[in-house]
């Protein structure tokens, strides 16, 4: 008998609204994608039952027809974030004056050490330095998208235009996630739970709420609000996944998930399929201190 145990799923707040003005910034930096999805409501049952067949040694779920995993192409689709370019990394900063510089410098104003947790800045900040910017020229509106992207990561400090492999970094901290909700003790994951949740949705269809909006991209927002039409499956319970997965039959699971027959590639856009290049690199996954394999010769 398996032990009863349900993680408390910390899943992040919907990305915050922007000003159609400094649309173009975003789609410069590689976050207007991920920008325009909605509300994905958490199945904490679900994802509880995947984290159950995670084995961190591999980075793979493991299920009755093999071996399968969240890669870079699930990144790309289902949240539409660069996965080709520079690695997440730099200098840390571990003083409240270190912080305080950089803000100045990014910001062109600092938080009070009451704005601040250890050092971290919260998000109220820059909520409402965001909110208080006035739109009136370029040093305004990229001190606008640094609010904005800074709320999107939560942590990442960006600090120029360069190319920098976001999807590597979201898939590192998923993976840190999945490998740490494992550990019998843990009783919490945070981490990107929308992709998660997108990759099983897409991955195993008979498993999913219904699709909302089915020709939208990313396509994580396939399930935007999915539980307005779909309350029924808001209470399946962590037994009925379980069940699920030991069922599990071949055909069941699609391992193709973005064919022509169930995505239209013209919803696609064109930058998204020119990074398909690394979707298949066996590579290290880097966003700082926390590092993790991209083993899709596992799965592939």
């Amino acid at each position: 008998m398996m032990k009863l145990r349900m993680l408390t799923c910390n899943h992040p707040v919907p990305p915050d609204r922007y000003n159609d003005r400094v649309e173009e910034h975003l789609r410069i930096t590689g976050f207007y994608h991920v920008s325009q999805i909605g509300i994905v409501q958490c199945q904490k049952a679900l994802v509880n039952a995947l984290i159950e067949r995670w084995h961190p040694d591999t980075h793979t779920f493991h299920l009755p027809i093999g071996e399968c995993s969240v890669t870079l192409e699930d990144v790309s689709l289902l949240l539409g974030l660069p996965t080709d370019g520079l690695p997440i990394t730099g200098m840390t900063m571990s003083s409240f004056e270190a912080m305080e510089a950089e803000c100045l410098l990014q910001f062109g104003v600092a938080p009070r050490r009451e704005d601040c947790r250890s050092s971290c800045i919260k998000l109220t900040w820059l909520r409402n330095l965001k909110e208080n910017l006035e739109l009136n020229d370029e040093i305004s509106i990229q001190r606008y998208v640094r609010c904005h992207i800074m709320l999107l990561i939560g942590t990442i400090l960006f600090g120029d235009k360069s190319g920098y492999s976001w999807g590597s970094a979201c898939l590192a901290h998923l993976y840190r996630a999945l490998c740490r909700a494992s550990r019998y003790n843990c009783k919490e994951i945070d981490g990107p739970l929308t992709l998660l949740l997108g990759w099983a949705w897409i991955r195993l269809p008979y498993l999913s709420p219904l699709p909302r909006e089915p020709r939208s991209f990313p396509l994580a927002n396939r399930w935007r609000n999915w539980e307005r039409g779909d309350r029924r499956y808001r209470y399946l319970k962590l037994g009925h996944f379980r069940k699920a997965f030991d069922e599990l039959q071949e055909g069941q699971f699609v391992w193709v998930a973005y064919a022509v027959d169930r995505v239209d590639p013209n919803i696609i856009p064109a930058e998204i399929y020119m990074q398909s290049v690394v979707w298949s690199a066996t590579v290290p996954l880097v966003s700082f201190e926390c590092i993790e394999w991209h083993a899709t010769d596992r799965v592939r």
